[in-house]
């Protein structure tokens, strides 16, 4: 006999950290985790290098590098609460340092009043 139960599972781990994939001899932008550092230069990941070359890996497929960055957003999310539940980032800063760089994200220019893609004849 199964008994209903009104929580909810949590969700799975969010998919490997392995991008943007090294060339050469070089250190890869990969993030060092639980402290989500970049491997190569040490700023915060992805850096603005990872980003440049998630852009470039990513090319053709901007939902994927959507997708990618949004289940390590979760990953970084997780790692980061657990280290320092009272002081780490929060949700906003995360998701603007993770997700809101992507390929869809708004423009942040200022429109002129009315414009909204259409021409005025």
């Amino acid at each position: 006999m199964s008994t209903l139960t009104t929580q909810m599972h949590p969700p799975l781990a969010g998919p490997k950290a392995d991008r943007p994939r090294a060339h050469g001899k070089e250190k890869p932008h990969t993030p060092l985790r639980p402290m989500w550092f970049c491997r190569a230069d040490g700023q915060q990941w992805p850096c603005p290098e990872a980003r440049l070359r998630l852009r470039r890996e990513f090319e053709d497929n901007g939902p994927g590098l959507t997708i990618y960055l949004a289940g390590l957003y979760y990953e970084a999310t997780r790692d980061l609460y657990r280290l320092n539940p009272h002081d780490g980032p929060s949700p906003s800063e995360l998701f603007a340092r993770f997700v809101s760089w992507g390929p869809f994200r708004e423009d942040t220019a200022e429109r002129p009043s009315g414009a909204s893609g259409a021409s005025g004849a």
